[in-house]
């Protein structure tokens, strides 16, 4: 319980301080042109996974290649399979800034898209109706722009600092909008990493290098999963 009360408190602290060509001959010419269009195909292959989220996602104090979507790519390249990973996190971003900044996002194709956000709402007590209908005006904006992208919802969890209801029906936001758009869902996405000094930095709240491996290791095989989809 000291542990939580501590992680809590470090969190608040966190959240309101707070992501000539020249001549050639005409066979060269059309062996240029099929290496071209041969490196187009190839770039055109590669499909997308978009992680949208807040500094959790951005890697915050460490460096970028350690956050969790760059240790997402390190797996997909070891098996070979035709994803880039694009790291899209924000250091405080909260639902609402977050429904701001997709239009811009959105404007590359994105196969998968990864929503983790909602916990700066959760530690800042923004009321639970905003940060769920900002949730679901995301979803949606993803949906209407490509019908065909898989989302995946990253649940989170806060302390009690708000007490008890306010704690349990955050934590209840996540699984409910994933059942109600039938999208994918990670559970929490701290789990095994929360609240542990020794996975998280020096301000007890964003994961270290150890700790975004715990992560990437966690959601992994949901990422699996929809990639075959």
């Amino acid at each position: 319980m000291r542990t939580l009360l501590r992680f809590s408190y470090l969190l608040f602290i966190f959240c309101t301080s707070c992501g000539n060509l020249g001549t050639k001959n005409p066979d060269s010419v059309e062996k240029g042109k099929n290496s071209s269009e041969s490196i187009v195909e190839t770039k055109t292959e590669k499909k997308v996974i978009l992680f949208f989220g807040n500094s959790l996602t951005a890697g915050m104090g460490l460096d970028p290649n350690e956050a969790f979507p760059s240790l997402i790519q390190v797996k997909i390249d070891s098996l070979q399979l035709p994803y880039k990973v694009v790291n899209a996190g924000l250091s405080g971003e909260t639902t609402a800034s977050g429904k701001n900044r997709i239009s811009w996002v959105l404007n590359t194709d994105i196969d998968v898209f990864v929503l983790e956000l909602g916990a700066n709402d959760g530690l800042r007590g923004i009321p639970l109706k905003e940060t769920r209908t900002n949730l679901q005006d995301i979803i949606d904006v993803v949906q209407h722009k490509n019908p065909n992208t898989t989302i995946i919802l990253a649940g989170m969890q806060i302390p009690p600092n708000m007490g008890q209801e306010y704690t349990t029906e955050f934590k209840g936001i996540f699984p409910e909008l994933a059942q109600k758009n039938n999208i994918g869902l990670i559970p929490f996405l701290l789990e095994d990493v929360a609240g542990n000094p020794d996975l998280n930095q020096a301000d007890g709240i964003h994961p270290t290098a150890e700790g975004q491996k715990i992560i990437a290791n966690n959601i992994w095989p949901i990422i699996v999963d929809a990639t075959k989809g």
